[in-house]
Protein backbone atom coordinates (compact mmCIF):
# COMPACT_ATOMS: atom_id res chain seq x y z
CA UNK A 1 0.00 0.00 0.00
CA UNK A 2 1.36 3.44 -0.88
CA UNK A 3 1.86 6.30 1.54
CA UNK A 4 -1.18 8.00 0.08
CA UNK A 5 -3.21 4.87 0.84
CA UNK A 6 -2.14 4.87 4.50
CA UNK A 7 -3.22 8.49 4.82
CA UNK A 8 -6.49 8.18 2.94
CA UNK A 9 -9.81 8.99 4.68
CA UNK A 10 -11.07 5.46 4.00
CA UNK A 11 -8.15 3.87 5.86
CA UNK A 12 -8.57 6.36 8.73
CA UNK A 13 -12.25 5.36 9.06
CA UNK A 14 -11.39 1.66 9.07
CA UNK A 15 -8.70 2.20 11.69
CA UNK A 16 -11.05 4.25 13.85
CA UNK A 17 -13.69 1.49 13.61
CA UNK A 18 -11.16 -1.12 14.77
CA UNK A 19 -10.09 1.02 17.71
CA UNK A 20 -13.73 1.57 18.68
CA UNK A 21 -14.40 -2.19 18.58
CA UNK A 22 -11.37 -2.81 20.81
CA UNK A 23 -12.56 -0.20 23.32
CA UNK A 24 -16.04 -1.73 23.40
CA UNK A 25 -14.57 -5.18 24.01
CA UNK A 26 -12.35 -3.86 26.82
CA UNK A 27 -15.32 -2.13 28.48
CA UNK A 28 -17.42 -5.27 28.12
CA UNK A 29 -14.74 -7.37 29.82
CA UNK A 30 -14.24 -4.78 32.54
CA UNK A 31 -18.00 -4.60 33.15
CA UNK A 32 -18.22 -8.39 33.49
CA UNK A 33 -15.38 -8.42 36.04
CA UNK A 34 -16.85 -5.47 37.96
CA UNK A 35 -20.31 -7.09 38.07
CA UNK A 36 -18.86 -10.38 39.37
CA UNK A 37 -16.82 -8.61 42.03
CA UNK A 38 -19.83 -6.50 43.02
CA UNK A 39 -21.93 -9.61 43.66
CA UNK A 40 -19.07 -11.16 45.65
CA UNK A 41 -18.60 -7.96 47.66
CA UNK A 42 -22.34 -7.80 48.37
CA UNK A 43 -22.36 -11.41 49.56
CA UNK A 44 -19.36 -10.82 51.83
CA UNK A 45 -20.89 -7.63 53.21
CA UNK A 46 -24.19 -9.32 54.07
CA UNK A 47 -22.49 -12.34 55.63
CA UNK A 48 -20.07 -10.21 57.67
CA UNK A 49 -22.84 -7.89 58.84
CA UNK A 50 -25.10 -10.76 59.93
CA UNK A 51 -22.56 -13.27 61.18
CA UNK A 52 -19.39 -11.56 62.37
CA UNK A 53 -20.90 -10.80 65.76
CA UNK A 54 -21.68 -14.48 66.32
CA UNK A 55 -18.11 -15.73 65.86
CA UNK A 56 -16.52 -16.38 69.25
CA UNK A 57 -14.70 -19.23 70.94
CA UNK A 58 -17.94 -20.89 72.00
CA UNK A 59 -19.14 -20.91 68.39
CA UNK A 60 -15.82 -22.13 66.96
CA UNK A 61 -15.31 -24.88 69.52
CA UNK A 62 -18.90 -26.10 69.94
CA UNK A 63 -21.00 -28.60 68.02
CA UNK A 64 -24.57 -28.67 66.79
CA UNK A 65 -27.31 -27.99 69.29
CA UNK A 66 -31.03 -27.27 69.40
CA UNK A 67 -30.22 -23.96 71.10
CA UNK A 68 -28.70 -21.25 68.91
CA UNK A 69 -26.80 -19.76 71.86
CA UNK A 70 -24.63 -22.86 72.40
CA UNK A 71 -24.51 -24.25 68.85
CA UNK A 72 -21.09 -24.27 67.16
CA UNK A 73 -19.30 -25.38 64.01
CA UNK A 74 -16.35 -27.41 65.31
CA UNK A 75 -18.14 -30.72 64.77
CA UNK A 76 -19.05 -29.82 61.17
CA UNK A 77 -15.61 -28.31 60.54
CA UNK A 78 -13.86 -31.46 61.74
CA UNK A 79 -16.24 -33.55 59.66
CA UNK A 80 -15.42 -31.48 56.57
CA UNK A 81 -11.70 -31.80 57.28
CA UNK A 82 -11.87 -35.60 57.61
CA UNK A 83 -14.12 -35.90 54.55
CA UNK A 84 -11.79 -33.77 52.42
CA UNK A 85 -8.80 -35.77 53.65
CA UNK A 86 -10.39 -39.06 52.55
CA UNK A 87 -11.41 -37.47 49.24
CA UNK A 88 -7.91 -36.15 48.52
CA UNK A 89 -6.10 -39.36 49.52
CA UNK A 90 -8.28 -41.39 47.14
CA UNK A 91 -8.99 -39.10 44.19
CA UNK A 92 -5.56 -37.48 43.71
CA UNK A 93 -3.29 -40.55 43.31
CA UNK A 94 -5.90 -42.56 41.41
CA UNK A 95 -6.74 -39.64 39.14
CA UNK A 96 -3.09 -38.87 38.39
CA UNK A 97 -2.24 -42.51 37.70
CA UNK A 98 -5.26 -42.86 35.42
CA UNK A 99 -4.24 -39.71 33.53
CA UNK A 100 -0.65 -40.95 33.17
CA UNK A 101 -1.75 -44.33 31.86
CA UNK A 102 -4.28 -42.96 29.38
CA UNK A 103 -1.89 -40.34 28.03
CA UNK A 104 1.44 -42.19 28.05
CA UNK A 105 0.91 -45.97 28.16
CA UNK A 106 -2.55 -46.80 26.80
CA UNK A 107 -2.54 -48.17 23.23
CA UNK A 108 -3.66 -45.64 20.65
CA UNK A 109 -6.70 -46.05 18.41
CA UNK A 110 -8.19 -48.86 20.49
CA UNK A 111 -11.94 -48.93 20.88
CA UNK A 112 -11.92 -49.70 24.60
CA UNK A 113 -9.58 -46.75 25.27
CA UNK A 114 -11.97 -44.45 23.45
CA UNK A 115 -14.85 -45.81 25.53
CA UNK A 116 -12.94 -45.11 28.74
CA UNK A 117 -12.14 -41.56 27.63
CA UNK A 118 -15.76 -40.85 26.72
CA UNK A 119 -16.95 -42.33 30.01
CA UNK A 120 -14.58 -40.12 32.03
CA UNK A 121 -15.73 -37.02 30.16
CA UNK A 122 -19.36 -37.94 30.80
CA UNK A 123 -18.72 -38.63 34.49
CA UNK A 124 -17.36 -35.10 34.91
CA UNK A 125 -20.78 -33.76 33.85
CA UNK A 126 -22.98 -36.14 35.86
CA UNK A 127 -25.16 -34.36 38.49
CA UNK A 128 -23.69 -34.73 41.95
CA UNK A 129 -26.81 -36.31 43.43
CA UNK A 130 -26.24 -39.34 41.15
CA UNK A 131 -22.94 -39.93 42.93
CA UNK A 132 -24.86 -39.74 46.21
CA UNK A 133 -27.20 -42.48 45.02
CA UNK A 134 -24.18 -44.53 43.96
CA UNK A 135 -22.55 -44.05 47.37
CA UNK A 136 -25.77 -45.06 49.13
CA UNK A 137 -26.19 -48.20 47.01
CA UNK A 138 -22.56 -49.37 47.01
CA UNK A 139 -20.84 -48.17 50.16
CA UNK A 140 -23.74 -48.31 52.62
CA UNK A 141 -26.28 -50.87 51.36
CA UNK A 142 -23.79 -53.29 49.75
CA UNK A 143 -20.51 -52.91 51.64
CA UNK A 144 -22.10 -51.99 54.96
CA UNK A 145 -19.98 -48.92 55.73
CA UNK A 146 -21.30 -46.71 58.55
CA UNK A 147 -23.91 -44.20 57.45
CA UNK A 148 -23.25 -40.47 57.88
CA UNK A 149 -19.50 -40.97 58.28
CA UNK A 150 -16.60 -39.03 56.73
CA UNK A 151 -15.39 -42.33 55.22
CA UNK A 152 -18.51 -42.77 53.08
CA UNK A 153 -18.66 -39.04 52.37
CA UNK A 154 -15.04 -39.02 51.24
CA UNK A 155 -15.50 -42.10 49.05
CA UNK A 156 -18.56 -40.57 47.40
CA UNK A 157 -16.90 -37.20 46.79
CA UNK A 158 -13.75 -38.94 45.52
CA UNK A 159 -15.83 -40.58 42.78
CA UNK A 160 -17.18 -37.15 41.86
CA UNK A 161 -13.78 -35.41 41.95
CA UNK A 162 -11.67 -38.03 40.16
CA UNK A 163 -12.91 -37.30 36.59
CA UNK A 164 -11.97 -33.64 36.97
CA UNK A 165 -8.45 -34.60 38.08
CA UNK A 166 -8.10 -37.12 35.25
CA UNK A 167 -9.14 -34.60 32.59
CA UNK A 168 -6.93 -31.80 33.92
CA UNK A 169 -4.06 -34.25 34.41
CA UNK A 170 -4.26 -35.48 30.82
CA UNK A 171 -4.28 -31.92 29.51
CA UNK A 172 -1.29 -31.00 31.68
CA UNK A 173 0.69 -34.06 30.57
CA UNK A 174 -0.21 -33.42 26.93
CA UNK A 175 1.13 -29.84 27.26
CA UNK A 176 4.64 -31.05 28.12
CA UNK A 177 6.80 -30.63 24.95
CA UNK A 178 7.67 -33.87 23.14
CA UNK A 179 11.31 -32.78 23.16
CA UNK A 180 11.43 -33.50 26.91
CA UNK A 181 10.46 -37.11 26.29
CA UNK A 182 12.79 -37.45 23.32
CA UNK A 183 15.75 -36.06 25.27
CA UNK A 184 15.17 -38.43 28.21
CA UNK A 185 14.80 -41.45 25.95
CA UNK A 186 17.89 -40.43 23.99
CA UNK A 187 20.12 -40.59 27.07
CA UNK A 188 18.90 -44.08 27.99
CA UNK A 189 15.93 -43.48 30.31
CA UNK A 190 13.15 -46.02 30.22
CA UNK A 191 9.55 -45.09 29.46
CA UNK A 192 8.61 -45.18 33.14
CA UNK A 193 11.64 -43.08 34.14
CA UNK A 194 10.84 -40.57 31.42
CA UNK A 195 7.27 -40.18 32.60
CA UNK A 196 7.83 -40.03 36.37
CA UNK A 197 11.19 -38.21 36.43
CA UNK A 198 10.68 -35.71 33.62
CA UNK A 199 7.11 -35.44 32.31
CA UNK A 200 5.13 -35.66 35.54
CA UNK A 201 7.12 -32.96 37.46
CA UNK A 202 6.56 -30.54 34.58
CA UNK A 203 2.84 -31.37 34.45
CA UNK A 204 2.34 -31.18 38.22
CA UNK A 205 1.26 -27.49 38.35
CA UNK A 206 -1.53 -28.14 35.86
CA UNK A 207 -2.57 -31.29 37.72
CA UNK A 208 -2.73 -29.38 41.00
CA UNK A 209 -4.87 -26.70 39.36
CA UNK A 210 -7.44 -29.33 38.43
CA UNK A 211 -7.21 -30.79 41.93
CA UNK A 212 -7.93 -27.37 43.45
CA UNK A 213 -11.04 -27.01 41.29
CA UNK A 214 -12.26 -30.50 42.11
CA UNK A 215 -11.67 -30.19 45.86
CA UNK A 216 -13.31 -26.77 46.00
CA UNK A 217 -16.38 -28.24 44.31
CA UNK A 218 -16.39 -31.19 46.71
CA UNK A 219 -16.11 -28.96 49.78
CA UNK A 220 -19.31 -27.10 48.88
CA UNK A 221 -21.40 -30.13 47.91
CA UNK A 222 -24.54 -31.05 49.82
CA UNK A 223 -26.66 -33.17 47.44
CA UNK A 224 -24.52 -36.36 47.48
CA UNK A 225 -24.05 -36.07 51.25
CA UNK A 226 -27.80 -35.80 51.74
CA UNK A 227 -28.20 -39.22 50.14
CA UNK A 228 -25.73 -40.91 52.52
CA UNK A 229 -27.30 -39.46 55.66
CA UNK A 230 -24.89 -36.67 56.62
CA UNK A 231 -27.77 -34.35 57.46
CA UNK A 232 -28.32 -36.13 60.77
CA UNK A 233 -28.20 -34.21 64.05
CA UNK A 234 -24.73 -34.92 65.51
CA UNK A 235 -24.06 -33.26 68.86
CA UNK A 236 -20.44 -34.40 69.27
CA UNK A 237 -17.43 -33.98 66.95
CA UNK A 238 -16.37 -37.15 65.12
CA UNK A 239 -13.49 -39.07 66.65
CA UNK A 240 -12.49 -40.68 63.37
CA UNK A 241 -13.53 -41.27 59.78
CA UNK A 242 -16.08 -43.94 60.76
CA UNK A 243 -17.97 -41.88 63.36
CA UNK A 244 -21.24 -40.08 62.54
CA UNK A 245 -20.57 -36.54 61.39
CA UNK A 246 -21.88 -33.55 59.53
CA UNK A 247 -20.08 -31.14 57.21
CA UNK A 248 -20.10 -27.36 56.96
CA UNK A 249 -22.38 -27.01 53.89
CA UNK A 250 -24.87 -29.42 55.44
CA UNK A 251 -24.72 -27.59 58.76
CA UNK A 252 -25.45 -24.31 56.98
CA UNK A 253 -28.39 -25.94 55.20
CA UNK A 254 -29.84 -27.32 58.44
CA UNK A 255 -29.51 -24.03 60.32
CA UNK A 256 -31.04 -22.04 57.47
CA UNK A 257 -34.13 -24.24 57.73
CA UNK A 258 -34.61 -23.64 61.47
CA UNK A 259 -37.69 -21.80 62.64
CA UNK A 260 -35.78 -20.01 65.42
CA UNK A 261 -34.60 -16.66 64.03
CA UNK A 262 -31.53 -16.80 66.28
CA UNK A 263 -30.03 -19.33 63.86
CA UNK A 264 -29.81 -16.63 61.16
CA UNK A 265 -26.64 -15.29 62.79
CA UNK A 266 -25.27 -18.81 63.17
CA UNK A 267 -25.91 -19.50 59.49
CA UNK A 268 -24.05 -16.38 58.37
CA UNK A 269 -21.18 -17.12 60.77
CA UNK A 270 -20.91 -20.69 59.47
CA UNK A 271 -20.75 -19.37 55.90
CA UNK A 272 -17.82 -17.15 56.94
CA UNK A 273 -16.07 -20.17 58.48
CA UNK A 274 -16.69 -22.18 55.29
CA UNK A 275 -15.21 -19.39 53.13
CA UNK A 276 -12.14 -19.18 55.37
CA UNK A 277 -11.79 -22.98 55.19
CA UNK A 278 -12.02 -22.84 51.38
CA UNK A 279 -9.51 -20.00 51.08
CA UNK A 280 -7.06 -21.77 53.39
CA UNK A 281 -7.33 -25.04 51.46
CA UNK A 282 -6.92 -23.32 48.09
CA UNK A 283 -4.08 -21.16 49.40
CA UNK A 284 -2.17 -24.23 50.57
CA UNK A 285 -2.72 -25.95 47.23
CA UNK A 286 -1.57 -22.87 45.28
CA UNK A 287 1.54 -22.63 47.49
CA UNK A 288 2.39 -26.27 46.83
CA UNK A 289 1.75 -25.80 43.11
CA UNK A 290 4.14 -22.85 42.93
CA UNK A 291 6.69 -24.62 45.12
CA UNK A 292 6.90 -27.70 42.90
CA UNK A 293 6.63 -25.84 39.62
CA UNK A 294 9.55 -26.62 37.31
CA UNK A 295 10.38 -24.26 34.45
CA UNK A 296 12.00 -25.30 31.22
Amino acid sequence: MTDAGWQSPEFARRLAKRHAAERRFKWLGFSAIALSLAFLALLLFIMLRNGLGGIDWQFLSGSDSTSANVAGVWGATKGSLLTMLVTLLLSFPMGVLAAVYLEEFAPKNRRWVEWVEVSINNLAAVPSIIFGLLGLAVFINTLGFPRSSPLVGGLTLALMTMPVIVISGRNAIKAVPPSIRDAALAIGASKVQTVFHHVLPLALPGILTGTIIGMARALGETAPLLMIGMRAFVATPPGGITDPSSVLPMQIFLWSDEIDKAFVQNTSAAIIVLLVFLLAMNGLAIYLRNKFEVRW
